[in-house]
């Protein structure tokens, strides 16, 4: 029994490996086979003109294509045999460099695996890649626009050193008087100055980047001039669809290069500790301070990566585009330690000091000394029931939304473009490959920016010793509410990145598909998708078919494309220029 279930098996794959080997077909030379037949019967049936019409027997030789099911019948359902000289061609000229530039991309992950799915996830999701990169940008402009108005030592130093922590899992801590200790005390100084210049390093142009740009720039322009110039050259194997649909690539990895992101988790390490050894904490004698380092392990300002129980693990990881999930705890730390200076320095515009009653003019540094209650008094700390949430992060995660969301839809628009107006006009399978990739891409940054919300509220909510905001506790049990919020945040984060990959795997595996001209068949030239298998017909003979919308859709495709990148780049460059980096 079980030896027949095997020869069954057997002969079962052998049929499909039998059909998979005979399903190349050539339907060039089978349309002319058929049409040569139709010319000597007289009989028209089944040919059309370039618009999809009958012929007429008189005129049968100059039809140049078929209908759907007339091309079934005659052609197979099989796939066109792939010339490989076109194949690599066309995979050189606007795949390659693409794949390429990937690499320039700022990672600096721990772990090499967290920066490879960094990669998937910015290919898999262009939206969440710009999203990420405009919110840290209007982050940094929110956060250096509200220190501007103190007047308090080290506020300058305190800026850049908050914007420069977005790409790490940044942690405050008023604990034993450590913030207020580090703003107020003057032995702090020499911390702020010195974790602002080790974090002041810069992940910006190189030969290698500027080489790889100039490459995808020039090799994309002389592939769109060459296809426009001869749009009837491999027209469905051409590779311009899946050039406009990765156009994104060029100003996502321009502007990250521009912004430069402190995401190299051993420098950002490495700086933070060379600071260490200079942070002082305020005792109970106004005039004794002791080393943080002497106290405890905690720190003031840090970093946290070892946390057992993150709000998102997401979050710990360093390469900028997770910075979607360390925006909203970013902006609340952020805002704690404005909160605090701002209130030091309001203090001393009203010339009132840590210590007593009377400012000394003469000895300014005198006036920021005192013991430890007295130092939290003058920061305002502990601070009393807030919002877990920062002022404004919602709206700025609206606006960070709105750029990316452009750009991905206008290259994806301008490769379904490009391939909607190629004959046979319509949807097909290729537009179609774009257009889901353009939606999968935005539902993973749906999800992805909807679980960093979750996953902060629940964090903020939950009854945990780390929880900042341990006063608005609410989690009494794994089934209360704030468990199943946590709950929903994994399902929806692992779900993005499942996504993203086959998003990311597809967009790539879309274009080897086109080049090998598995996409040319009865089906998918037809535009069966669009117009209908009993209205469907595949054009086949170009020479000589008015291609004038053709050429001007790929010719508006690569406008659109080009003006949209355009647009973003300026947009970047007009943003980070507001911003001290």
């Amino acid at each position: 029994m079980r030896d027949t279930k095997k020869i069954r098996l057997f002969l079962l794959l052998l049929a499909f490996l039998k059909g998979a080997c005979a399903s190349n077909i050539d339907i060039t030379d089978c349309f002319i086979g058929f049409r040569t037949n139709a010319n000597q019967s007289l009989n028209p049936s089944g040919l059309v003109d370039g618009n999809g019409g009958n012929v007429l027997s008189s005129d049968i030789m100059s039809a140049v294509g078929f209908t759907y099911h007339t091309c079934l019948s005659q052609c197979g359902s099989g796939t066109q045999s792939p010339t490989w000289a076109i194949t690599s061609q066309q995979f050189s000229a606007w795949l390659s460099p693409y794949l390429a530039l990937i690499s320039q991309l700022p990672f600096g992950a721990k772990h090499k695996v967290d920066n490879i799915m960094s990669a998937i996830l910015i290919v898999g999701s262009p939206v969440l890649a710009g999203y990420s990169m405009i919110l840290t940008i209007l982050n940094a402009n929110w956060i250096s626009r509200r220190f501007d108005n103190l007047s308090f030592p080290n506020t300058k130093f305190a800026v850049r050193t908050l914007i420069s922590l977005q790409q790490s899992p940044l942690r405050i801590s008023n604990k034993e008087s450590l913030l207020s200790s580090l703003i107020v005390l003057p032995g702090n100084d020499g911390w702020w100055r010195t974790i602002a210049d080790g974090l002041d390093y810069a992940h910006t142009w190189s030969i290698a980047s500027a080489t790889a740009i100039a490459w995808v720039v020039v090799a994309y322009m002389l592939t769109v001039i060459s296809s426009l110039s001869d749009v009837t050259s491999n027209i469905n194997s051409n590779g311009q669809g899946t050039g406009s649909v990765l156009l994104w690539l060029i100003p996502i990895v321009i502007g990250w290069l521009k912004l430069s992101p402190k995401c190299d988790y051993t420098r950002v390490s490495k700086a933070m500790e060379n600071a260490d050894p200079m942070a002082f904490v305020a005792t109970n004698d106004s005039n004794r301070v002791v080393k943080a380092s002497d106290l405890s392990g905690r720190r003031a300002v840090f970093i946290d990566t070892t946390m057992e129980d993150p709000s998102s693990r997401d979050e710990m990881l360093t390469p900028p585009v997770y910075n979607y999930a360390r925006a909203i705890s970013w902006s609340r730390s952020a805002e704690d330690v404005f909160n605090a200076f701002r209130i030091a320095s309001d203090n001393t515009k009203e010339h009132i000091p840590v210590a007593g009653d009377t400012w000394d003019n003469a000895d300014e540094l005198s006036n920021r000394k005192g013991d430890a209650s007295q130092v939290n008094v003058y920061c305002g700390l502990p601070y009393a029931v807030q919002r877990p949430w920062a002022t404004g992060i919602f709206s700025r995660m609206f606006k960070a939304s709105l750029l990316p969301l452009a750009l991905q839809w206008a290259t994806t628009g301008a490769a379904v473009l490009v391939v909607y107006f190629t004959p046979t006009v319509g949807l097909g399978c290729r537009s179609l490959a774009y257009l889901i990739y353009g939606a999968l891409a935005t539902i993973v940054w749906a999800m992805l920016v909807m679980s960093s919300i979750l996953s902060h509220y629940a964090y903020s909510y939950s009854d945990t010793p780390r929880s900042p905001y341990l006063y608005l506790s609410r989690a009494k049990s794994p089934f209360s509410s704030i468990a199943i919020v946590k709950i929903v945040s994994n399902l929806l984060r692992w779900g993005g990145k499942l996504v993203a990959i086959v998003n990311a795997l597809g967009i790539i595996a879309a274009g080897f598909l086109q080049f090998t001209s598995v996409y040319d068949n009865c089906y998918c030239n037809s535009s069966v998708l669009g117009i209908g298998p009993q209205y469907a017909y595949t054009i086949v003979v170009v020479d000589g078919l008015d291609l004038s919308q053709t050429t001007a859709a790929w010719a508006g495709a690569v406008a659109l494309g080009l003006s949209t990148s355009g647009i973003f780049m300026f947009s970047i460059g007009l943003l980070t220029d507001l911003v001290p980096f």
